[in-house]
């Protein structure tokens, strides 16, 4: 298991706050360099909406279930 830094994990915790989501299930599969966040679950989603990043939003009616983070590795800031 790697060696998680503490004070870099708590840099995470404002953003999380802010997207007033009550429930966050992250996944990361290192092989296709994808991260899945859902805010819902079990979600239905029945639309999607690629964005110019690389990120795919997944939504449940007008609500948002869940994003799809693509080539995540990369869009982490050094």
């Amino acid at each position: 298991m790697a060696t998680v830094s503490l004070d870099h994990l708590m840099t995470f915790v404002p953003q999380v706050l802010q997207l007033h989501q009550k429930n966050i299930w992250l996944s990361y599969d290192e092989e296709a360099d994808v991260l899945y966040v859902n805010f819902k679950k079990p979600n239905r989603a029945d639309d999607s909406e690629l964005l110019d990043t690389d990120i795919i939003v997944r939504y449940e009616g007008e609500e948002v279930v869940g994003m799809t983070v693509m080539n995540a590795s990369k869009k982490v800031k050094k």
